[in-house]
């Protein structure tokens, strides 16, 4: 154990030099400057990495044999090797986060049946097999209450802070809205996506019965979440994408956050299959009922929005819009114009086994260019990174470009 304890010692002591140097608190203002609309220059993101990928030298290695001790020791290896490799707009804590324990509210009753195919890293292959089918089906789908452990929670910390409390401050964190309403995603595994497509035509009554029943499910996750004082105030990323802002009401009472103090996330990833129309009717309805209470909102992951974003003029809390590598930039561009924020997401395939300098060039600078065009706020937010081939220098160089680019804005 003292081994342990020196080893995690020290390697906090490196973190709390790059956290509280003066480039890692510089990025606070760069993310507020994108989220309030004021930008001062574009940010440069990357998240869900291939990290079994990174790892020829050794540099991620775990070498303490206490398992509470290795899960601190990762913490800070991942960080300090994302730091060194990936210098991009990443913002890192001035703290050691230790997450509230316990769960959120959810939806239970059917169990997914699907056949997979995995991969390396956490890329796998599903194909879901219709479970709801019938109302009947539908009537076995009930919300369970969420709880916050206290008692874990503060052992977690008192461990933590009795071995780096002296080297870093300690601070129990709570979570981000993550994914929030993203019921079709739910749906599409309880379904199977051909199902759910086709019944979106054939069935919208029975389609509509099913979202409300999930909306419901979400709304009283929401209120249980914030009873259970579950949610984070100011966390540094938001599904890979930055979150620090200065429009959020200030919190009067830390132990009574409440959803105008916080930002709301949505999202309908298969509705990029769909009309409009059909991804008002559906979604967007229920998403506005949903996420009305929140003081900000991010909505969209990997389905294209460029010709959806003026069915949103009605959610007044929308800041924040996915634009996907496969959206018309130019349509997005001038649709978001100085109203919303564009989480740009490049394509991640051009970071990966096909690296090709001029080809990730060029797409950022259409990006750029379109953006400056209209005015817009925006972040390059390079995720799904399935796989680099063990070549992540591709990836070191790929964030130099988008770098370089940003910083001559």
């Amino acid at each position: 154990m003292n081994n342990d304890r020196k080893i995690v010692r020290e390697l906090a002591g490196k973190y709390r030099q790059a956290a509280f140097s003066d480039e890692n608190l510089s990025k606070i203002a760069l993310h507020k400057g994108v989220n309030d609309l004021k930008m001062i220059r574009p940010i440069v993101l990357v998240n869900e990495l291939p990290l079994h990928e990174f790892n020829a030298e050794g540099e991620m290695d775990l070498h303490c044999e206490d398992e509470r001790m290795r899960n601190i020791e990762h913490f800070f290896r991942v960080q300090l090797y994302r730091k060194k490799h990936f210098n991009e707009d990443t913002h890192m804590y001035q703290f050691f986060p230790i997450m509230k324990q316990g769960s959120f509210g959810h939806m239970e009753g059917l169990s997914i049946n699907e056949d997979l195919i995995t991969g390396p890293g956490y890329i796998a292959a599903h194909m879901y097999h219709d479970v709801l089918s019938t109302e009947e089906d539908l009537e076995k789908m009930h919300w369970v209450p969420g709880h916050y452990d206290r008692d874990t929670t503060m052992h977690k910390y008192e461990f933590a802070a009795d071995v780096i409390g002296d080297i870093l401050p300690v601070q129990i964190q709570g979570h981000q809205p993550g994914l929030g309403l993203c019921m079709w995603d739910n749906i599409a595994q309880l379904r199977g996506v051909e199902n759910l497509l086709i019944d979106l035509a054939d069935r919208p009554d029975f389609m509509h019965k099913i979202a409300r029943k999930l909306t419901d499910g979400y709304i009283k996750t929401v209120e249980d979440g914030f009873k259970n004082n579950m949610y984070a105030v100011e966390y540094p990323d938001m599904h890979c994408t930055a979150n620090y802002t200065n429009d959020l009401k200030p919190v009067d009472d830390y132990d009574n956050i409440k959803p105008e103090n916080v930002w709301g996330r949505g999202a309908a990833q298969i509705f990029g299959f769909v009309s409009p129309e059909m991804h008002y009717e559906f979604d967007i309805k229920y998403q506005m009922e949903a996420l009305k209470d929140f003081g900000l909102v991010y909505y969209g992951c990997c389905e294209g929005l460029d010709d959806k974003i003026d069915l949103f003029e009605e959610m007044h809390n929308l800041r924040k819009v996915s634009i996907t590598p496969w959206a018309n930039i130019d349509i997005a561009a001038e649709k978001c114009n100085t109203r919303y924020v564009m989480s740009i997401k490049p394509n991640p395939a051009n970071a990966g086994p096909s690296f090709n300098e001029e080809a990730v060039r060029k797409e950022l600078e259409t990006f750029i260019s379109a953006a400056k065009k209209n005015n817009c706020s925006f972040e390059l937010v390079l995720k799904d990174i399935s796989t680099v081939c063990y070549k992540p220098q591709n990836l070191t160089r790929w964030t130099e470009i988008a770098t370089e680019l940003v910083n001559n804005y």
